[in-house]
């Protein structure tokens, strides 16, 4: 039998390739900083990883970590609700809650299962979500996961929202979900207008903050903080292994009721494990860290502020950002991967995205620029971007 499918696997990689959709992985055996080591041997710029706030080889997050390996050992060995809990967990989960201001949390091994399995304990056939049509993967496996009515509008558009909402008016209960800076193209979802519209149509609110906690506005709280809405929605859903470190980890945070029946019937939380108790040591410290100073966010947005500039005076098409990314758009999927391939010769470390990662024909070098970067870092990457466009003509 597996001959036949075989031979069909193999047509289908061979497409994926000749159409340059084919993704290589590069491997690293260094830390995630500014410079990282490859395993030929090359050092270069890393402007690849989600490490906005360089806290992931921060030494405090380290010392936490081995504190709490020799404390509560490596691993949880089974589900929470039959081995128990670590009073790690839970006060992870506190420190989550009293940062947001929110009434409870549940902590996932990943926010890809917070956010797939929050609607299907929810809600049923008689209610109804309404997603922006470019939210995260994870956003909308959970919606397919889910008997309740879908309806999709178009990306930020307000009218299209209200119309949506319009059309599902007879839904029982009405859940509005968006991702808080959208990850591919980082325009900030429109929040206030978006609470404004669920407040007319007696609708709730749902909102991924994953690309946007501790990266938009000043203490970190992400676009319910800058939109000053934080507690007009019901769901946040977050993750550690952006701003928070890159370990791995995810939570849903906000109305107790919702938290408490994640906790008896989401999947994920009851059929896997929870994150290792070193992690979760690193968590609480992270939230302590940041608690006491914002000089790492004051750094990302300078950095952040200084290449966006000098890249669109070159003349490069970049889209307008509110986030710690940059989206060089080439249009062509393989053209970003010989812009990426060209600049790694240049020892500037990026990956050129393109479909099914992002729609077809708006391929793009995703820069992604960190606390952990100084000036002379950025300028070097400015000036192996420009080398590489008159190589290949791209303007």
């Amino acid at each position: 039998m597996y001959s036949n499918i075989k031979h069909y696997l193999q047509k289908e990689l061979d497409s994926i390739k000749e159409a340059w959709l084919y993704k290589n992985e590069r491997i690293i055996v260094s830390p995630q900083e500014a410079e990282i080591k490859l395993e030929n041997g090359q050092t270069v710029l890393n402007f690849c990883a989600n490490n906005y706030l360089w806290l992931s080889n921060h030494p405090e997050l380290k010392k936490a970590a081995e504190e709490a390996l020799k404390s509560h050992w490596y691993g949880m060995s089974s589900v929470r609700f039959i081995c128990g809990t670590t009073d790690l967990h839970k006060k992870l989960e506190q420190k989550i809650s009293e940062f947001f201001g929110t009434e409870d949390t549940i902590l996932y091994a990943a926010c890809f299962d917070a956010n797939g399995w929050v609607f299907e304990p929810l809600l049923s056939a008689e209610d109804a979500i309404i997603s922006d049509s470019l939210n995260h993967a994870s956003i909308i496996d959970g919606v397919r996961l889910c008997k309740a009515q879908r309806y999709r509008y178009e990306n930020a558009n307000m009218e299209d929202l209200e119309a949506k909402l319009i059309e599902a008016k007879d839904a029982r209960f009405k859940l509005i979900v968006t991702d808080g800076v959208f990850s591919m193209d980082w325009n900030i979802a429109p929040m206030d207008k978006i609470v404004e519209l669920a407040n007319k149509y007696d609708a709730m609110v749902m909102v991924d903050e994953c690309h946007s906690a501790w990266v938009v506005w000043a203490t970190g709280r992400g676009v319910t903080e800058y939109f000053n809405i934080r507690w007009q929605v019901e769901i946040i859903t977050w993750t550690l292994w952006k701003a928070f470190g890159g370990a791995i980890w995810g939570f849903t945070t906000w109305k107790k009721e919702i938290i408490e029946l994640l906790r008896q019937r989401s999947r994920p939380y009851l059929f896997s494990n929870s994150i290792p108790p070193v992690v979760a040591a690193a968590g609480i410290k992270v939230f302590d860290m940041m608690a006491s100073t914002a000089e790492l966010q004051d750094k990302l947005h300078q950095n952040t502020e200084y290449f966006v500039e000098k890249m669109k005076w070159l003349g490069f098409d970049i889209k307008s950002t509110a986030s710690a990314i940059c989206a060089l758009m080439l249009y062509d999927a393989k053209l970003s991967q010989d812009f990426a391939r060209e600049l790694l010769d240049e020892w500037i470390y990026v990956i050129g995205f393109y479909y099914p990662v992002v729609p077809k024909e708006q391929a793009r070098i995703r820069i992604q620029l960190s606390a952990a970067h100084e000036i002379h870092h950025l300028d070097k990457a400015i000036s192996a971007f420009e080398k590489i466009w008159k190589k290949l003509w791209v303007i």
